[in-house]
C-alpha cells in the first residue's frame, strides 16, 4: 500500500544572478505604479530562501471520474445529471486550480513596532499589516509568525510556556476582499535584556473549495534590542559624590573646551587657543579660559562576564544580569557627569566569537552605544577579563579611571589590578560575589554589591527604576536601530 504524502517543490534557477536583476525591476515597476509587491519578486531579489508546499484532498480520479460522467450522460441519451455531475466535477477542479495559483500572489506581510529599543518590562506595540493586492478574494489566509514571547493579551500558561522555550507562534487569520488591507495590534513584553529575533514566518491560503492547500516559509526577522535594567548609585549602595574616587587632585589634567568656567591672567604654560580675546581687549592684558575640569574625566569600564572561578562550572544567569545591570548604571552615572565613558566586556557578540568593545566617548550617542553592547552580552567568556584590562590599558588615557565589574575575584585579577595600581593607573572594583574583596586589595577603591539590595529585589518596578536612573542625562533619545522591514533592501512578505 503506498501512502499519498505532501509534495515538495524545490525550485533550482541555473542562473541566480539574472533572475534576480528580473526581479529587481519588477519590483521597482511594482513600486512605481503602487502596487503590492510579490513575495517571489522580493524573496528572489535578496537572495532568500522561500519554502513552497501544497496540501490538497483532490485526488487523480477525480478528472477521469468527470470524462466517465460525461461520456456515459452521452451515451445515455444525453442524461442531464450524468452530464451535469461531470460538468460540475471539472468545474471545481478548473476553479480550484485557477484559485490556488493565485491565492497568494500579491499577497503582502509587514510588522511594524512603535519602537525597536526599550527596557525590561516596557511594552512594544506589533503591528502586522496584511493586504491582498489583487482583484481576487481570499476566502481564507493563515500566518505564523514566530516570536520569543508570547503576546501581552495571552493566557498565563502561554506566557509561561514561551518564556521557558523562548518562542511562540503567532496565529492570524483573515478574510480579504480583493485589494483589501487589514492591520491587527498587540502588545510584547520582554522581561529580560537581549537582542530578540522576531521571524521567520509562514503563511498558507487555498482555494474556494478548500481542495488545495498553499503553504509558503519566508526567512523574514526583525530585531528588537532590550537594554539592560537601570539603576541609581545610591540603591547599589554607591556614594552618590565622587563614587570612582577624588578627581580634584588631578583636575589641572583634564578640560572641556566647550563649558568654560572663568578667566584668569595668562601664564607661560597655557596654551595659545586657550586666550579670551575680548576679556583681553576689556583689561589690557591677556586673559586665558578656565574650563570646567569635571566633563574631562574618562571612564573605562571592564564587566567580566564569568560567574565562577572557573569557566566549565558553569554561570549564574542572575548574577550575571546583576553584573551586567551595575555596569549599565556606572555607565549612565558618567555620562550624566559629561564624562567620557567606554565599556569592554569578556562576552562574546551573539552569534560571533568577538569580545564587547565600546572606545569611551563623549557623543550624544554614547549612552545609546553602551547599551545596545551590553544588552548582547552573552555568558561566553571570549578570554579572562585580566587579559583584556591589560591589553587596553596603553590604549587609553593616562588619567582615566578603569572600573572592573566582576561577581568573582580572582588571585590573577588582584595581582593584575596592583600591577596596574603600581604603574599609576586608577583602578576601581565593584564585587558581586557573596564575599567581600580579599584584603589584598585594600589599597584599591573597592566597593561590594551584596545579592539581598532592595535595588535586586524590586521585581515589577524595572520602569520606574530606570526612568529615574535616566531622568538627568543630558543626551536625546537613544538612536534608533531601523527594523529591517522598513530597510529598502529587506522584503515584505
Amino acid at each position: 500500500m503506498i501512502r499519498e504524502t505532501e509534495t515538495l517543490y524545490l525550485t533550482i534557477r541555473e542562473n541566480q544572478q539574472d533572475d534576480r536583476k528580473q526581479a529587481r525591476r519588477r519590483l521597482l515597476e511594482a513600486a512605481l505604479t503602487g502596487k503590492g509587491i510579490s513575495l517571489a519578486d522580493a524573496a528572489i531579489a535578496r537572495g532568500l530562501v522561500v519554502r513552497e508546499r501544497e496540501n490538497s484532498i483532490f485526488s487523480d480520479a477525480w478528472i477521469p471520474l468527470a470524462v466517465i460522467f460525461l461520456v456515459a450522460g452521452f451515451l445515455a441519451e444525453r442524461n442531464g445529471p450524468l452530464l451535469a455531475l461531470g460538468a460540475t466535477l471539472l468545474l471545481i477542479v478548473w476553479v480550484s486550480t485557477f484559485w490556488k495559483n493565485l491565492s497568494l500572489v500579491g499577497v503582502t506581510y509587514e510588522r511594524s513596532f512603535d519602537r525597536t529599543h526599550v527596557f525590561p518590562g516596557e511594552p512594544v506595540e506589533l503591528t502586522v499589516t496584511v493586504a491582498n493586492d489583487k482583484f481576487l478574494p481570499l476566502t481564507w489566509l493563515r500566518f505564523r509568525d514566530e516570536l520569543p514571547v508570547a503576546p501581552e493579551s495571552e493566557s498565563k500558561i502561554s506566557q509561561t510556556a514561551s518564556a521557558i522555550t523562548g518562542k511562540y507562534t503567532l496565529l492570524n487569520t483573515f478574510s480579504l476582499h480583493g485589494h483589501q488591507i487589514s492591520r491587527r495590534k498587540t502588545t510584547l513584553r520582554f522581561p529580560t535584556r537581549g537582542y530578540y529575533q522576531l521571524g521567520p514566518v509562514s503563511y498558507q491560503s487555498g482555494d474556494l473549495f478548500t481542495l488545495f492547500t498553499v503553504e509558503r516559509s519566508h526567512k523574514y526577522i526583525d530585531t528588537l534590542v532590550v537594554y539592560p535594567q537601570i539603576w541609581p548609585l545610591e540603591e547599589l549602595g554607591l556614594p552618590a559624590k565622587e563614587p570612582f574616587g577624588d578627581i580634584t587632585a588631578r583636575r589641572h589634567l583634564f578640560t572641556d573646551p566647550i563649558k568654560t568656567r572663568g578667566i584668569r591672567d595668562y601664564q607661560p604654560e597655557d596654551r595659545f587657543r586657550d586666550i579670551h580675546w575680548k576679556a583681553t581687549a576689556r583689561r589690557g592684558n591677556l586673559q586665558t579660559k578656565i574650563y570646567d575640569p569635571s566633563s574631562g574625566m574618562t571612564m573605562a569600564l571592564f564587566l567580566n562576564v564569568a560567574t565562577f572561578a572557573k569557566h566549565w562550572m558553569g554561570f549564574d544567569p542572575e548574577l550575571l544580569e546583576r553584573a551586567v545591570s551595575v555596569t549599565a548604571s556606572a555607565a549612565n552615572y558618567g555620562i550624566q557627569q559629561r564624562w567620557g565613558v567606554g565599556v569592554y566586556a569578556n562576552g562574546s557578540v551573539p552569534s560571533s566569537d568577538q569580545s564587547i568593545r565600546v572606545a569611551p566617548g563623549r557623543s550624544p550617542e554614547q549612552l545609546s552605544h553602551i547599551l545596545e553592547a551590553l544588552a548582547a552580552v552573552t555568558e561566553f567568556a571570549t578570554g579572562s577579563i585580566e587579559q583584556m584590562m591589560v591589553r587596553q590599558s596603553p590604549m587609553l588615557p593616562w588619567g582615566a579611571t578603569m572600573v572592573l565589574v566582576t561577581a568573582v575575584v580572582t588571585e590573577e585579577m588582584v595581582v593584575t589590578l596592583l600591577r596596574l595600581k603600581e604603574a599609576g593607573r586608577r583602578v576601581v572594583v565593584i564585587s558581586l560575589s557573596p564575599e567581600p574583596p580579599p584584603t589584598s586589595l585594600q589599597n584599591i577603591l573597592s566597593y561590594h554589591i551584596p545579592s539581598d539590595l532592595p535595588a535586586f529585589q524590586k521585581a515589577g518596578q524595572t520602569r520606574s527604576t530606570t526612568e529615574s536612573a535616566l531622568s538627568a542625562v543630558p543626551t536625546p533619545q537613544p538612536a534608533e536601530i531601523v527594523p529591517r522591514s522598513a530597510n529598502a533592501d529587506t522584503p515584505r512578505v
